[in-house]
Formats: C-alpha cells, sequence, structure tokens
C-alpha cells in the first residue's frame, strides 16, 4: 500500500488533520490564530538552517518553530504586546529564510512546495516522521486536556485548580510548533493556519461541548483532506490549496446553515 503515491498522500493527510483540528480548537478558544501564522511564517527560516547545516528538513522546521514558540510565550506579558511580538519575529524570520535561501549554492530549491506543500511527494520516512508528531501531538493533548481547558477558560479558576496558566500555555505552543513542522510538506508554510483554524471554526457552531468540538473538527478536516485530493487529482489543481479551499467551503456552508437556523427560529 506505501507504494502508491496517493495512499501515502492521503495517510498524510489525515495524521496533520487528526493533530492539526483538536488543536485547532484551543487556537480559535485562546483567540491564537495569529500565532498559528507566525509559527508557519518562521518554518522558512527552518528549511533554510536545514539545508546549511545538511539536517532533515523536520529537524531544521521544528527547531526553528519550538524556539519561536518558547520566545514567545516567555516574552509575552513583559511589557510586549502579543501581536506586536508575533509580527516582528513572524516576519523577520521569513525574511531572513528567504535570504538565507537565495546564498545557498548548488543546491536547487522550490520555494513553492515548502509555501504551499507538495503532499504528494511524501514518502515512507515522510510518512513515518508525519505519523510520529501527530501521536505525539494526540498524547499530548490527551494528557493535558482538562489542564489546558481551565486554563483557556480562566487563568483565575486555572490558578485556584491548582494549574499553571503559563505552564498550560507553553504546552499549547510547543505542540503548535510540532504540527507546523509536520505539516509542512503536506499544506505549505503559507496554508498551515489555516487548516488549524478552518475545521474548528466551522465545527464550534454545531458542537454543545469541547471534546464533540474537537471530534467534529477532526472529521472535518479529514474530509477536506481526502476530497482535497481527489478534487485535485481529477482537476489537475495544486493540492494543498484545494485542501484548504473545499476546508473553506466547508465552513461556508456551516455558517449558511447556521444563518438559516436562526432565521427560522425568529419566525
Amino acid at each position: 500500500m506505501l507504494d502508491d503515491f496517493m495512499w501515502r498522500a492521503t495517510l498524510a493527510g489525515l495524521f496533520v488533520a487528526l493533530a492539526a483540528a483538536p488543536l485547532g480548537c484551543f487556537v480559535v478558544w485562546r483567540r491564537m490564530a495569529y500565532f498559528g501564522d507566525a509559527t508557519a511564517h518562521a518554518a522558512i527560516l527552518g528549511v533554510a538552517l536545514a539545508l546549511v547545516f545538511n539536517l532533515s528538513m523536520f529537524a531544521g522546521v521544528l527547531m526553528v518553530a519550538l524556539t519561536m514558540a518558547s520566545c514567545v510565550t516567555l516574552l509575552s506579558g513583559r511589557g510586549y504586546a502579543m501581536d506586536t511580538l508575533l509580527g516582528v519575529m513572524a516576519h523577520s524570520a521569513l525574511a531572513i529564510g528567504l535570504v538565507a535561501v537565495s546564498f545557498i549554492s548548488g543546491v536547487r530549491i522550490d520555494l513553492s512546495a515548502y509555501l504551499f506543500g507538495d503532499i504528494l511527494a511524501v514518502g515512507k520516512d515522510d510518512l513515518w516522521v508525519i505519523g510520529g508528531g501527530t501521536l505525539m501531538v494526540l498524547a499530548l493533548l490527551g494528557w493535558r486536556w482538562s489542564a489546558l481547558l481551565t486554563a483557556t477558560l480562566s487563568d483565575e479558576l486555572a490558578h485556584a485548580s491548582g494549574i499553571q496558566p503559563r505552564r498550560e500555555q507553553l504546552v499549547l505552543t510547543l505542540s503548535l510548533a510540532v504540527v507546523v513542522a509536520v505539516a509542512l510538506k503536506v499544506v505549505g508554510v503559507l496554508l498551515i493556519a489555516a487548516l488549524l483554524i478552518i475545521p474548528a471554526a466551522t465545527a464550534r457552531p454545531f458542537c454543545r461541548t469541547p471534546e464533540m468540538m474537537a471530534l467534529v473538527a477532526a472529521g472535518i478536516a479529514a474530509l477536506a483532506v481526502t476530497s482535497g485530493l481527489k478534487a485535485a487529482y481529477l482537476f489537475d489543481t495544486p493540492t494543498g490549496p484545494t485542501i484548504v479551499t473545499l476546508a473553506a467551503g466547508f465552513f461556508l456552508l456551516s455558517t449558511i446553515a447556521m444563518q438559516g437556523v436562526r432565521y427560522l427560529g425568529q419566525r
């Protein structure tokens, strides 16, 4: 089965969907959409470092993403506004990465593959890395789920429950860094944040509990991946953008459905 590139692409996409969607729920609840986008932009610097030091792409991107996540967590609340801090770090890392890539000689680099993903080029080794990263994120979320929810609701409630909100924020940002690293090959730097946010935002109006929202978001993300792969194959369109376009279509349908329900409820 793994000799078929479409099966590898499907498995890789599903792995990323299962990790990104539940994590995206916390991104939506905490209004951290810009953080996911900023971490993804910084991944280009990780690509450059991996090429310079002859590291695996996953290792380079993960190193930069973890560094940025740690720095943002440590510096936030110390005289820096979060959006300002993220803007400075994200765009600086992106610019430095692009400049660094231009100085690398003897290596042909297709930046579009990193910007928009190249899921059809996922190999067996890539699949193991993506699957391992997904399991790591899901295990971390399962372990810290209750504490993360409490810290998301209220810092005061977290302190009263013996939970350190800053530690939970660090857990969340490190998990985001891992997802960015494993999703780079699938949807690329520019579309990672969309795969985090759109399924969670689509599921939110229809769910009464956080656990239900995470499960529904994962289902929506998985549906976007599988249908996006099929649509890209049939219509010969870029795979990563096609996946995100279908996810955006699901969000539009859910919004229309909710507006219709509200309209009928007012009559």
